[in-house]
Parts: structure tokens; C-alpha cells; sequence
């Protein structure tokens, strides 16, 4: 079984290992847009990584040159355009794709008096400014770095604290949008709700900036933590992906073996 995955996030690492443990004779090409997920893929099995974001063209190129079975998207589930061409690209070659979709997070499950939505992160920036009337006040932006212009276009970045895998492309964005490196929060992985209010604490923070990544990006541990203080999170609710239909969908990893194995 030769699988194309396009991967960079914990649902990849574990699909990869899913597949080597029940597919002998599985081969895996990983893509990525980090060296950071690259080397993640990596140590869990992927037997190939291509570490750089890619054009359709791209892989339709290398869909086209090699025998693939399946086209697994675990992108992240705000990666919406990547999810799109995917679609498309797997009806040119004539693949089975496959969408891992991790749930939506229960907010039954959590307090959410302080908690907003909204559809995008300019207008979380403009929510915090003029519905929150949050100005001159610390935000902690928990949303990685490729969101951060679009808030800065509301919130003062003299008040702005993202936290951003301590990878190159990430501090390169930092840099760019001249954002004080004091303010630079680096991570790895998931943080705990005892992180998070560190953080909250630190930094005096009225308000988390967040995005509905699900219940493996952290948003439980999130949102308790700001709980804890009474400080507003404003979460960004997922984009829609078109022509991504119920079929192409499976939400867990027994739901992928199952289908799989079909």
C-alpha cells in the first residue's frame, strides 16, 4: 500500500504510525511545510518527507510519476486552501482521498461565559478593539505565526504576545511584522492548562487569541486556563471547505484502518 500524506500535524505523526503498525507493506511520502514536521513525520515512520510547501502543479507531478493508493489530508483543519486543491488534484489523477478530520471540541464540556466567536483573525483583531474595547491591553495570540498580520491590523503589536513553534519560518514572520522579541513565545507541541496560565499570569493577558483546532490543539486546556483568571478568549471558528463531502470524510483513526482495509 503506497500512501501520500499530507501531513505537519499530530493527526499525521499518528496516522503514520497507525499504518506502519497494521500495513507491512505500506510506503509513506510525508509532505510538510516545516523541516520542524518533516523530521516529527520522520521519527514516526514515514518512510519519505518532502519538507517545503508545494504548488498543485507540484503534486500533481509527483502523484502523476509514482503509484499511489490513497491521498490522506491531515493538514491542520484552517489549512483550508491546501484541503481544496487536494480535492481537486485527487479527481485529476483519479485517487481515493481521504479528509482526517479531527472533531470540533465539545463546549458543553467547558465554561464559555468569556468566550467569542468569530469567522477570521482580522476580525478577531477588530473584535478585541472595538467590541472588547481590549486597547493597550496584553492579548496572548495561541494561533501560530501565519495568523498574526491579519490581528495586527486591529491589535497594537506593542500589546501582542504570540506563541509560535521556535522554527525559522516562524521567527522569520516575527521579524518581518517587527514584532518585539521579548513578546515571542516558543512551544513545542500541545501546552497544558498549568502553561497556558503561566503565561496568562506573566504577562498580565486580558485575552487569548485562539482558533477551533479541536480537542488535540489544545483548546480545552486553553480555554480553562483563561477561565481561571475571567479573561475573554475570542475563537476563530473553522473555515468551510468546499466540495469536501460527508463520503471523503472519517474522524478517527479506527474509522481510517476501517477504510483502508476496504
Amino acid at each position: 500500500m503506497n500512501i501520500f500524506l499530507l501531513g505537519g500535524t499530530k493527526d499525521a505523526t499518528d496516522i503514520i504510525e497507525l499504518i506502519k503498525d497494521n500495513f507491512n507493506d505500506s510506503y509513506i511520502l510525508t509532505t510538510t511545510t516545516t523541516r520542524y514536521g518533516g523530521e516529527l513525520s520522520l521519527s514516526s515512520g514515514s518512510d519519505e518527507v518532502i519538507s517545503k510547501p508545494l504548488v498543485k502543479d507540484e503534486i500533481l507531478n509527483i502523484l502523476s510519476d509514482r503509484d499511489f493508493d490513497f491521498l490522506i489530508d491531515a493538514t491542520h483543519p484552517f489549512a483550508s486552501h491546501i484541503s481544496q486543491t487536494a480535492i481537486e488534484i485527487s479527481k485529476i489523477v483519479n485517487i481515493e482521498y481521504i479528509r482526517f478530520e479531527r472533531p470540533p471540541f465539545d463546549l458543553k464540556s467547558v465554561d464559555t461565559n468569556f468566550l467569542y466567536h468569530v469567522d477570521s483573525f482580522v476580525e478577531a483583531g477588530r473584535f478585541i478593539i472595538e467590541d472588547l474595547n481590549k486597547d493597550n491591553q496584553n492579548v496572548l495570540h495561541f494561533a501560530g505565526a501565519n495568523t498574526m498580520s491579519d490581528v495586527l491590523k486591529y491589535v497594537n503589536k506593542d500589546f501582542f504576545y504570540p506563541r509560535v513553534l521556535n522554527v525559522a519560518s516562524s521567527i522569520a514572520k516575527c521579524e518581518e511584522l517587527n514584532i518585539n522579541p521579548d513578546h515571542v513565545l516558543f512551544m513545542k507541541g500541545v501546552s497544558t492548562k498549568e502553561e497556558n496560565m503561566f503565561l496568562i499570569n506573566k504577562f498580565n493577558a486580558k485575552v487569548i487569541i485562539t482558533k477551533e483546532s479541536g480537542e488535540t490543539g489544545g483548546l480545552f486546556e486553553k480555554i480553562s486556563a483563561a477561565n481561571e483568571f475571567g479573561i475573554d478568549i475570542v475563537l476563530v471558528d473553522r473555515p468551510r471547505i468546499d466540495d469536501l463531502d460527508e463520503e471523503y470524510i472519517v474522524n478517527s483513526l479506527n474509522e481510517l484502518l476501517l477504510k483502508l482495509k476496504c
